[in-house]
């Protein structure tokens, strides 16, 4: 007669903290693709992407910028933000011109339809948050332990092991 072990609590414990639902990053990346679902919506009207809505935010409130200082803000790589630019520049909202100072370096203009579409996106940010269910007060509160949250994963991933 062959005896089967019984799980201790300590490995029942274990096995549930390989979950699925009980994976923090998986609630995240669950509500990061919600949130792109509706962005796509509301987005439509303006004939923006969620990625190049960040951007247009980016430059909408730092103006012309280098490549990089906008991947910076964005935390994106060139490689994958250079599409993105191409994308905008093709439909007429930005411009990228090479540095007269350094010409290694890119900067991205806004144009005056670029300039323009800020107006129209105004009504953004308002759709999302009703989108949320939240009150503002609990808006702001998920927004600061998110900013905390980053910082503390940023910190913990340039540690030494």
């Amino acid at each position: 007669m062959m005896i089967t072990p019984t799980p201790s609590t300590e490995d029942t414990a274990g096995e549930e903290s390989l979950r699925l639902d009980n994976q923090i990053c998986f609630s995240l990346h669950a509500a990061s693709r919600a949130f792109n679902s509706v962005y796509r919506v509301v987005l439509k009207d303006l004939g923006l992407t969620y990625p190049q809505y960040l951007v247009m935010l980016v430059l909408w409130e730092h103006g012309e910028l280098p490549v990089k200082k906008l991947g910076e803000h964005l935390r994106l790589a060139s490689g994958t933000l250079s599409p993105l630019l191409k994308r905008l520049e093709a439909a007429g909202l930005v411009r990228r011109e090479r540095s007269a100072q350094d010409e290694r370096s890119v900067h991205v203009h806004l144009t005056d339809d670029g300039a323009g579409l800020k107006q129209r996106a105004l009504l953004v940010p308002r759709r999302i948050d009703a989108a949320t269910g939240f009150e503002l007060e609990e808006i702001m509160d998920l927004h600061a332990r998110l900013d905390w949250l980053t910082r503390s994963l940023d910190a913990a991933a340039l540690a030494p092991e």
